[in-house]
């Protein structure tokens, strides 16, 4: 393959990965948009492997790599459930960041293209800054694979004086940076070059752990662009214009999905970066003069199917209990039935339900509820007055009152779904512990509120078979 048809090969995945973001933005195209991206990429792919920069010599490695890969990516495709999907994506982020980390190494210690001059310096700054980044990446997300995944406390890690331990880092960074730049030989750059690779290795570590359970659907998105620009300096570093562009398009999407994300939370992404909000969730919360928060109302779920039974408008509002316990195609199933009664059922979604950016609209769509009926908080919160039965599956901070009627709450101002506005709300949770938020939910205790403990999909199992009796 020419140089010249390489570019233009290049020119139609560009355009293809475009209108792949396009299609990802909306459920109804999210299919057709994800082909875009497979097309793309398998041309991409393609235009690389023979193009004129691989050798007959290099493509049995090539291809052996290829094999081992997609081998590994298919097996993950069968063996993850949609339940791991978001550990899954902190770990392919991870390989993002490596995969930049071993080029640049690569890149610097090459020898077969030299630069001198002005081109040496520029060349040198982008494999500092692209193993810089690749290294934060790398560490950051396997911290976040292992938080997503449980092996790893939600509750954010404080160490003392960790503003100042960042900014010791920081001039660490600047000072090796430096000292690489004035290196005459390569043996000289390595050293620089290894300590700040260490040092942005336990950046993103430090930057990770300090993060708490409540903000990890930013931290997903955040990485997410972290691993874009990544792959924008491995383009740099190799010269190729592909990887730059892709990676400025996921690294400006993630930017902005972060932005989304911390907008829903009302937070902003200094906050968040900053850490030590949150907690590991599971602690059941009380009043600060330790007496019980309030009592609560329980219901079984026998009386839960009675009240959707009478209802006319149900709107069921989703959360990470739901995909924990896997319960979305009984949701499906009782969705159905319902609809087939003429009830009419609607599905809220808030933005950073669950562990990712869209967790909730992927397992909903895998359950095949139509996407009609699925709607975003904005869409859906002025109609809870409206509603008869509100319905929340496995969420807590997400439907938390206080956000709206408590200033001092940590989490006053965000913005939540009010389900409690509804004539009759029903919380399905295992117990009363808090959410990854750690603090109390005043809508457990509220007068139209019903308790319905129990594990969801058990849970949805009774009020499916009480429906159908």
């Amino acid at each position: 393959m020419t140089a010249n048809l390489a570019t233009v090969a290049y020119l139609g995945a560009t355009i293809l990965f475009i209108l792949s973001l396009g299609g990802l933005a909306n459920p109804e195209t999210a299919r057709r948009g994800n082909l875009y991206g497979i097309v793309g990429m398998t041309i991409a792919v393609l235009a690389t492997v023979f193009g004129p920069r691989v050798t007959l010599a290099g493509m049995p490695w090539i291809v052996g790599a290829m094999v081992v890969g997609g081998a590994i990516g298919l097996f993950a495709a069968k063996k993850v459930q949609m339940t791991q999907m978001p550990e899954l994506v902190a770990l392919m982020h991870s390989l993002v960041g490596l995969a930049a980390c071993l080029v640049g190494f690569a890149s610097y210690v090459d020898t077969s293209v030299v630069f001198s001059g002005a081109e040496k310096t520029i060349h040198e700054v982008e494999i500092y800054l692209g193993i810089l980044i690749g290294a934060v990446t790398f560490s950051g997300s396997v911290v976040a694979f292992g938080k997503l995944s449980g092996k790893i406390g939600g509750k954010p890690l404080l160490l003392p004086a960790r503003h100042w331990l960042n900014l010791a880092g920081l001039l660490l960074v600047i000072w090796f940076g430096r000292e690489f730049l004035r290196a005459e030989s390569i043996a000289d750059g390595m050293l620089p070059l290894a300590v700040m690779t260490v040092v942005a290795l336990l950046f993103g570590i430090h930057m990770v752990m300090a993060i708490g359970g409540a903000d990890m659907p930013v931290v997903v998105s955040m990485l997410n662009s972290y691993s874009g620009w990544a792959a924008a300096a491995t383009g740099f570093m190799l010269s190729n214009d592909l990887l730059i562009v892709v990676g400025a398009l996921v690294g400006s999407s993630g930017a902005i999905l972060s932005y989304i994300m911390c907008r829903a939370m009302n937070r902003n992404f200094v906050s968040v970066i900053a850490g030590g909000f949150g907690t590991g969730g599971g602690a059941a919360a009380a009043k600060q003069d330790g007496a019980p928060a309030g009592e609560v109302t329980a219901i079984s779920a026998i009386e839960t199917a009675e009240l959707l039974r009478e209802a006319k408008n149900v709107v069921i509002v989703p959360g990470y209990g739901m995909a924990v316990a896997q319960a979305q195609h009984t949701v499906f199933e009782i969705t159905k039935l319902l609809r087939e009664k003429g009830v009419n059922v609607r599905f809220g979604i808030h933005p950073v339900a669950g562990r990712m950016p869209g967790h909730m609209n992927v397992l909903l769509a895998e359950a095949k509820v139509p996407y009609d009926i699925v709607l975003e908080m904005d869409e859906i919160n002025a109609d809870f007055p409206d509603t008869d039965v509100s319905m929340v599956i496995g969420a807590n901070d997400i439907v938390n009152p206080a956000a709206l009627e408590d200033p001092g709450s940590p989490i006053a101002g965000m913005p939540v779904l009010e389900v409690w506005k509804a004539k009759t709300s029903i919380v399905m949770k295992r117990s009363m512990a808090s959410g990854y938020a750690g603090v109390d939910n005043p809508l457990f205790y509220k007068d139209n509120n019903r308790m319905l403990f129990g594990d969801a999909k058990k849970m949805l199992d009774e009020v499916l078979a009480a429906l159908k009796s």
